[in-house]
Formats: structure tokens, sequence, C-alpha cells
């Protein structure tokens, strides 16, 4: 009678480890997605953020402006000022290359930390010009579907302040 007391305590706690080795496991398995996903998109905000500013700086491609820029970027920068950046950028002509770009992603964060959500990116470019130097700020975020361009700033000489 002693001996099945004992073993069927013995299942009991052998059960109970394995369900904590799955929930363990479990877990583990939810961390290492979250860090994949915000690294992976990291990637891709800082791809996103060079592509754009080579395609600005070096391409003067003006469509990239009126398919990426975000509804309230379009409201700030109507299409005259578009075509008005595109020119001065055309003006100043090929900076000297490599592009020295600084960028930062960054990401809002919830559930104690670890959720990582609403990533938005500053790259900094310094381009040097025959005649001047310009600082480029570009300034991004992930929207539902694509990266979109939150704000576009152009300043000759040092860094904007």
């Amino acid at each position: 009678m002693n001996t099945m007391k004992l073993s069927s305590r013995s299942k009991l706690s052998g059960q109970g480890l394995v369900v904590v080795l799955i929930l363990v496991a479990i877990l583990v398995g939810i961390w290492w997605y979250l860090q994949s996903t915000k690294a992976a998109t990291e990637k891709d905000g800082i791809r996103y953020g060079h592509d754009i500013i080579n395609r600005l700086v070096i391409n003067h491609d003006r469509s990239i402006l009126d398919n990426d820029l975000a509804p309230q970027a379009k409201m700030e920068m109507p299409p005259s000022q578009r075509d008005y950046l595109i020119q001065r950028l055309t003006q100043f002509g090929s900076p000297t290359q490599p592009i020295k770009i600084d960028d930062s992603v960054s990401f809002d964060t919830s559930v104690f930390g670890m959720v990582s959500a609403n990533p938005h990116g500053i790259f900094t470019a310094h381009l040097n010009y025959p005649a001047q130097s310009v600082t480029l700020q570009l300034a991004t975020s992930q929207g539902a579907t694509k990266w979109l361009i939150e704000n576009i700033t152009i300043s000759m000489g040092n860094q904007p302040q």
C-alpha cells in the first residue's frame, strides 16, 4: 500500500515537471521570436532609410515622395514643396561618396518592456557638395503595410538645430 502511494506521487511530480518544462520552452520560443522580429525590423528600417536618402540625393527621385510620404507629411509638404526639394537637390549636384549616414531606429515598448512596437527611425545624411556641405535629416515610421517618410529637413552647413 505504501508503495502505491509513493509511485502515484512520483507520477504527479514527473507530470508537473513536464508541464513546467513545456511552459519554459514556450516562453523561450516567444522571447526568441520577439527578439528576432525586432532585429529584422530594425535592419529593414535602416535599409529603408539609406535607400530613401540615396534615391533623393543621388537619383533625385520625386516619385518616392509621392509614394512614401505619410498622410500627415503629405499635408505638410504639398507637391510644390516636393518639387522645390528635388530641384534644390538637383542644383547641388552629386555629393562626394561615400555618404556618411547616422541612423537610429527605435521602438515604443509595452508589456513590461518586452514587446517592441511602433518602430521609427531618424537618419542624418552629411552631404559634401563642391560648393557647400548640406545636412539632410529624414524621419521614418512603419505604417500598417510599409515604411513611411514622416519628415524631411535640409539645412546648409552644420546639422539642423
